[in-house]
């Protein structure tokens, strides 16, 4: 059986994987602060440590480390943010380069986040630009780390993952509770994009990715087509047949955000991303339409 290690995963993204190439007969690894089931094995994401041995003869080490950007944005959260991502992945390639047999392929974790706010212009992997802030700050430092390292065994990818869709987790749970309480509006003026990929499209890109010997690189997992707020939240909706949804205009959220810990550019920044590497390369996404998406992630 061909071996995967998913570092940091036993979170929302890591579980989707797990699953998936479970179905598919790898044999999975997870690398954890907190193991509790047999194929758990103990990191503290910035030493080495026994769980070294576990890159031998991998075919593919996955890096999903880093803490949530769920949070406010103070000194303290953003170092924790900072070190969290660079750390893990600083440790990651120093035990690629001392094993013996490596991992084939090292796929980091990156954030579709990386990309300015735009309305209009889509940013694709070639032409799409960065700016300034904390967010595309740390994404940058991120992928820097990441290739600053070399590895010259093992075939290197950065996912540039755009808002995960998924059942059990990730943006979709707290969408959904909102929409429950009449509270599912739109948030700001509701024209900003939202680039969104299904989970099981997740999973799929990252077969593709690992399959295809000749890729490498920065790729945007997305949608070919984002979605906008206001068209998300009535699809939502009228699928969970809630017949009002109070919008949220911007001083609201900006309140609402230090209520609950957590900062409103992750709704109000327009993510116009498009995954023109993945497409150009042959990739076929089973859910495109928002709507599609929804109805399989809420209704199954």
């Amino acid at each position: 059986m061909k071996k995967i290690i998913i570092a940091g995963g036993s979170g929302f993204l890591g579980q989707v994987l797990e699953n998936y190439f479970n179905a598919k007969e790898y044999k999975i690894k997870i690398l954890t602060r907190h193991p509790k089931r047999e194929n758990d094995v103990f990191w503290n994401a910035k030493d080495l440590g026994n769980w070294t041995n576990e890159l031998e003869n991998a075919e593919v080490l996955i890096n999903l480390t880093g803490k949530s950007v769920d949070c406010r944005y103070n000194e303290k959260n953003k170092k924790l943010i900072y070190h969290s991502r660079i750390d893990a992945t600083n440790i990651l390639g120093l035990a690629i380069n001392r094993s013996e047999n490596p991992p084939h392929i090292w796929i980091n974790a990156s954030t579709a986040t990386i990309y300015k706010h735009s309305l209009n212009k889509e940013m694709t992997e070639d032409d799409g630009e960065t700016g300034n802030d904390f967010s595309m700050n740390i994404a940058k430092s991120w992928e820097e780390a990441f290739y600053g390292i070399s590895n010259i065994k093992t075939r290197k990818i950065a996912l540039r993952t755009s808002i995960v869709l998924g059942r059990h987790g990730g943006a979709l749970i707290p969408l959904k509770n909102l929409t429950k309480f009449g509270l599912g509006g739109k948030q700001g003026h509701g024209n900003q994009k939202v680039s969104w990929i299904h989970e099981l499209d997740f999973a799929r890109a990252v077969e593709f990715l690992i399959i295809n010997e000749n890729l490498k690189g920065d790729f945007n997992l997305s949608v070919p087509k984002p979605t906008d707020n206001k068209t998300l939240m009535k699809t939502l909706r009228e699928i969970m047949k809630i017949p009002i949804g109070m919008p949220h205009p911007k001083w609201l959220l900006c309140f609402g955000a230090k209520l609950i810990g957590t900062e409103t550019e992750l709704v109000l920044k327009s993510r116009n991303v498009i995954p023109k590497r993945l497409l150009d390369s042959g990739f076929g996404f089973k859910y495109k339409n928002i709507s599609n998406a929804l109805q399989d992630l809420i209704k199954n």
